[in-house]
């Protein structure tokens, strides 16, 4: 992928950060909240990355004594995360949300050493990366040897008409929105290198799923990349 498409899908929410939302505010409530919580109690470590923070919608769920590094490519919508981390009360401090760092990076292109994180997450992310493989090589590289990856994405619906038609209504929804409909995600991650663990359909013909994963348990002498091998903390 070109550094141009990069730049289309952080316009993209740049321009939706003020109405991102209000646009999801129905979905959110009926199932998105219940699906993020899930998620996020099965994480395991100390240091885990999120991967597409947004505008923060994450932040309620973080696990207490847990610090995560929150990464989005867009300002407007980390803004809004850095708005709604500071309005947590102290109750939510310190009884459910943990600590959280925020920076504006691009998923393709982590700024994070090797084996960084004990694990990684994105929610509804990974059907706007441009180059999704490339993106989860990235959360690959980052997370340490056995360290979980855990995915909530919406995919392509395998079905013979419903599938086509999501082909077919992709560059709209593209445009319109900043998400492909069309991805296959669970055949993106095993392409990435990361290991299936299950996948958990949560949603009628399997159009949203919890995927578990891990990096590959590689052995500590290993390097899995570009950068040192071994853990290093963020």
């Amino acid at each position: 992928m070109s550094e141009n498409s990069t730049e289309r899908t952080q316009a993209r929410y740049d321009r939706i950060a003020p109405i991102y939302d209000a646009l999801e505010v129905g979905i959110e409530r009926l199932a998105f909240r219940h699906w993020r919580n899930e998620l996020w109690d099965h994480i395991e470590g100390e240091h885990v990355l999120e991967v597409g923070v947004g505008t923060g919608k994450n932040v309620p769920y973080h696990p207490a004594g847990v610090w995560v590094a929150g990464i989005d490519v867009s300002a407007p919508m980390l803004q809004r995360a850095r708005d709604r981390v500071a309005a947590r009360s102290p109750q939510q401090v310190d009884h459910r949300a943990g600590d959280a760092g925020l920076a504006q990076m691009d998923a393709e292109r982590l700024g994070f050493p090797e084996d960084a994180f004990d694990a990684a997450v994105a929610t509804f992310v990974f059907c706007s990366v441009p180059d999704a493989v490339r993106g989860l090589k990235e959360v690959n590289r980052v997370v340490r040897p056995g360290g979980r990856v855990l995915l909530l994405e919406h995919v392509r619906v395998n079905a013979p008409v419903i599938g086509p038609l999501m082909d077919l209504l992709d560059p709209v929804a593209l445009r319109l929105m900043g998400p492909h409909i069309n991805r296959r995600t669970v055949a993106n991650v095993t392409e990435a290198g990361l290991e299936i663990e299950r996948v958990e359909e949560l949603a009628p013909g399997g159009l949203v799923k919890l995927i578990f994963a891990r990096s590959p348990d590689s052995g500590p002498s290993t390097s899995r990349g570009g950068g040192p091998a071994g853990r290093n903390d963020p």
